[in-house]
């Protein structure tokens, strides 16, 4: 594992990136309601990103294998049970849908990235509180995220939280050091148990992005080949952040 620390100045950088991202979701706030279609929400962000002087990081990536075919939008959209990388077509939201949207851009060198899930219209009861508990499980990794303590700590504060809510983590996807590539060392569990892994140290730059379900944590591929969906049909949510581990605690990268 080679972990790249980050220089004041890169974190900075990354701190620019990060804003254009925190601005594309104020602007999303805006349109997020029922019968706007997630392509419409897509050409929104990639209008927004070209002002700014930003590149999408999904439009055409791959993943891995190389043969994978291409990921066709410039936001991730994924609607009540898709638990991440839905693409973002003619599909339109309606009433009590939840949505999950991801951005990922580079400026000038550095990338910045973040999701947000968002509720549509009026949410019902159990989707507002797998809303609540999913942005409260990614805040729990991330103030875990403290110099000396190990990387897997980070997991361990998710999964806690996340099961004594009565929700599910989805062990196989996480988060990711983040750079001048979208995708560096460390990779970063979501779950525990605690006291494993490397340990932080100041210059880490990485993303927390726990996906959160209202069931079991199983998931299943579409054949589109990115739509990740629950097995069982529950809600998911997501929320990720971009931070850097400093001597005097985490910082977050990816917000206004």
């Amino acid at each position: 594992m080679a972990i790249i620390l980050k220089r004041p100045h890169d974190v900075e950088a990354m701190r620019a990136a990060g804003r254009i991202v925190a601005s594309a979701f104020a602007l999303l706030e805006d349109h997020i309601r029922p019968g706007v279609t997630l392509r419409d929400l897509d050409q929104r962000v990639t209008r927004l990103l070209a002002r700014e002087g930003a590149a999408p990081l999904y439009k055409n990536y791959r993943g891995r294998p190389p043969s994978h075919p291409p990921f066709p939008g410039v936001i991730c959209a994924s609607v009540n049970n898709e638990i991440c990388h839905g693409l973002p077509t003619a599909r339109a939201l309606r009433d009590g849908d939840i949505v999950g949207i991801d951005i990922g851009l580079k400026y000038k060198g550095w990338c910045g990235d973040s999701c947000v899930t968002f509720a549509v219209g009026t949410p019902s009861p159990e989707a507002a509180r797998l809303l609540a508990v999913a942005r409260e499980a990614m805040w729990q990794g991330i103030r875990a995220a403290e110099a000396g303590r190990h990387l897997s700590d980070i997991g361990a504060a998710i999964q806690v939280y996340a099961e004594l809510n009565g929700c599910s983590v989805v062990y196989d996807w996480g988060g990711h050091g983040i750079g001048r590539s979208l995708h560096e060392d460390p990779s970063v569990p979501h779950r525990g148990p605690a006291g494993r892994g490397p340990k932080l140290r100041p210059g880490m730059v990485f993303t927390v992005e726990p996906m959160i379900n209202a069931g079991g944590p199983e998931w299943e591929m579409l054949a589109d080949g990115w739509t990740v969906v629950t097995r069982d049909g529950a809600l998911s949510a997501q929320f990720e952040h971009t931070i850097v581990v400093t001597p005097e605690g985490p910082q977050v990268l990816s917000q206004r």
